[in-house]
């Protein structure tokens, strides 16, 4: 479950960011799709409601947005990636290559392979299967 639009309002100004338009947007865009979208997607999206809107505009963005916890980033294909940050349970991700579709993996083998280690103290984490969904194999 994510949050809504005025909860991430809320997240850009106790972080001194300001509320824009475009920022507004840019996260309902993420709201909408439940897949890692690279910043030339997102580009592409905003440019419907923004023509000409820079690529530097929507990666300072993604950045910002990122640093506040409302995105998540990763990398494949060769790219950075970005989904709305998923807050209500610790889960990883299971992400298909091709198109960015992902699957929440709720079971975390963390403290198994804490036991493996014998005397290690995992503090963060962060795992993502990588594959092709069901449509694209």
């Amino acid at each position: 479950m994510h949050k809504e639009l005025v909860d991430y309002k809320e997240m850009l100004k106790e972080a001194k960011f300001k509320v824009t338009k475009k920022r507004l947007r840019m996260i309902e865009i993420f709201m909408e799709d439940e897949r890692y979208l690279s910043a030339k997607e997102i580009q592409e999206m905003m440019n419907q409601d923004y023509p000409g809107i820079s690529y530097d505009t929507i990666y300072r963005n993604l950045h910002t947005l990122k640093d506040i916890n409302v995105l998540e980033q990763t990398t494949f294909s060769g790219e950075m990636q970005y989904k709305i940050s998923c807050t209500d349970h610790h889960h990883h991700h299971f992400i298909c290559e091709q198109c960015g579709e992902t699957k929440v993996v709720r079971y975390c083998p963390v403290e198994t392979w804490e036991n493996e280690l014998n005397g290690v103290k995992i503090n963060s984490h962060k795992i993502e299967l990588y594959g092709l969904c069901e449509k694209c194999q």
